[in-house]
């Protein structure tokens, strides 16, 4: 396992225009220098904030926006739809009996983009 992810990870949507931070509540009670993530921190609007605008054709407002500026492409507000886990996740780290979520893990929005972490949101803990 890489770094491990915190509160506060910055991340990335594939089909988002801007970064958005990660939000990991205190429920587990595992701390590394704040509540640390597992594949269940996968919560549109609680752990995963909007991205700015999406581009999404899969996204039904971005298509219909699309649709009405006659095949245009018009980004809309973006609204996260992360139904299934972080995945591959850390099954050797359990964090809430729930493998935790490093630098490499992955979360697919169900409109098509993949959402990336790009800073850990520490540098402390390393798990092997």
């Amino acid at each position: 396992m890489g770094v491990q992810i915190v509160t506060g990870a910055l991340l990335q949507c594939s089909f988002g225009v801007a970064p958005s931070a990660l939000a990991v509540l205190p429920a587990n009670k595992v701390l590394s220098t704040t509540p640390a993530a597992n594949i269940m921190d996968n919560k549109p609007m609680v752990n995963i904030m909007p991205f700015g605008m999406c581009s999404s054709m899969a996204n039904p407002t971005v298509a219909a926006a699309t649709a009405a500026a006659l095949g245009v492409l018009t980004p809309m507000p973006c609204v996260p739809v992360t139904a299934a886990p972080w995945v591959p996740g850390c099954p050797k780290v359990l964090i809430g009996n729930m493998p935790a979520v490093d630098m490499s893990c992955k979360l697919m929005c169900n409109w098509g983009g993949v959402i990336q972490v790009l800073s850990p949101g520490q540098v402390t803990v390393q798990d092997g």
